[in-house]
């Protein structure tokens, strides 16, 4: 089994973990009420996606 001969350095590991981060969810925005909800999710405002009433809001909420 091939094991390294030198410790690698904490600049190098940190190189080859610098593309491993947490990208931020998207955003957008949606045409019923404009307001901003993550991509390809019902809106928790008013219910609607993609066009159509998904989920009954009440008055209250």
């Amino acid at each position: 089994m091939a094991v390294p001969k030198r410790r690698h350095s904490n600049s190098r590991s940190g190189k080859r973990r610098s593309h491993h981060q947490i990208k931020p969810k998207q955003t957008g925005y949606c045409p019923q009420c404009s307001t901003v909800v993550p991509t390809h999710a019902v809106c928790p405002k008013c219910g609607h996606y993609m066009g159509r009433n998904v989920v009954e809001m009440s008055e209250n909420a």
